[in-house]
């Protein structure tokens, strides 16, 4: 293998993942960029001589399978996977419909899952590699209006902290990256489904979600390109972060989710401390 690193991006045909595709390239680095259209990511990315542009639905373990067949045959392996293919589904639980909130698992929990089961015989061949899931602040905190996307981003929080030991004596890193608000594509129509409005009682509250959601495109105060250089700095660190929390407004709520936390714990220790399972009396 070559002495650059191996980039594995995963919707790298738009938002954040171009960018992140971009600092890689632009670092040196050779670039597997996936997409479900690698005619729309090669044109995103533009010609460059390390990169490698391949077809990959993330819902597909074959396209997986093969997309991984293929970075390996060009570049001899995969240093670092970024696994950012996702979608959003908003509206209140009682009116997305089951097949929303299976779409919505599907892509942005299971789909890293079917990545990286692909990606991680490689890595575990080298002894080395990093795996680099992007979560969001939606991970740490759910929020109205967002349980699909809270549900699925959780369920990856979850996944990732209980891969980490599990790879780790393999000489593989894991990093889960917690997003608030940046300036991506994720909020236009081609990323978010909204729910169909049909129980009355939610129908003011879902008029006035709708517009804050759909008001928020383009005004995000992340930028995707820092974003993308503070990766080239962790998958740099010879012991990378387990979680990378990033941007002023994700660490606004990570800590307010620890007061609260504590706040729960501290107003029930007693109640909570009092539940093993009382001693047995000696003699009886």
């Amino acid at each position: 293998m070559s002495s650059n690193k191996t980039w594995f991006i995963t919707g790298a045909g738009r938002g954040m993942g171009v960018e992140f595709a971009k600092a890689a390239l632009a670092a040196g680095d050779n670039v597997v960029a996936t997409g479900r259209n690698p005619g729309a990511v090669r044109e995103a990315l533009g010609p460059a001589g390390d990169l490698l542009a391949v077809k990959l639905d993330v819902t597909s373990t074959q396209d997986a399978e093969a997309a991984v067949k293929a970075a390996v045959h060009r570049f001899g392996g995969i240093d670092v996977l970024i696994n950012n293919a996702a979608n959003f589904y908003a509206g209140y639980f009682e009116e997305l419909t089951p097949e929303q909130m299976e779409r919505q698992l599907t892509t942005s929990l299971i789909g890293p899952m079917n990545v990286t089961r692909a990606v991680l015989p490689v890595m575990r061949e080298q002894r080395s590699g990093h795996v680099v899931t992007i979560s969001s602040s939606a991970g740490l905190a759910g929020f109205e209006y967002g349980t699909a996307y809270a549900a699925s981003k959780f369920g990856v929080d979850g996944w990732m902290e209980s891969l980490a030991p599990e790879v780790e004596p393999f000489g593989i890193h894991t990093t889960i990256v917690n997003p608030g608000f940046f300036r991506t594509e994720l909020l236009t129509k081609e990323s978010t489904n909204y729910a169909t409005p049909s129980i009355e009682d939610y129908a003011e509250r879902n008029a006035a979600q709708r517009e804050f959601w759909e008001s928020q495109n383009g005004q995000q105060q992340g930028d995707p390109a820092k974003l993308a250089q503070a990766l080239l700095t962790i998958t740099d660190e010879a012991q990378p972060p387990r979680r990378f929390i990033a941007g002023a407004d994700a660490i606004n709520t990570a800590e307010q989710q620890i007061a609260t936390l504590q706040q729960q714990i501290d107003a029930f220790r007693e109640l909570s401390s009092s539940l093993a399972i009382d001693p047995v009396a000696v003699g009886s």
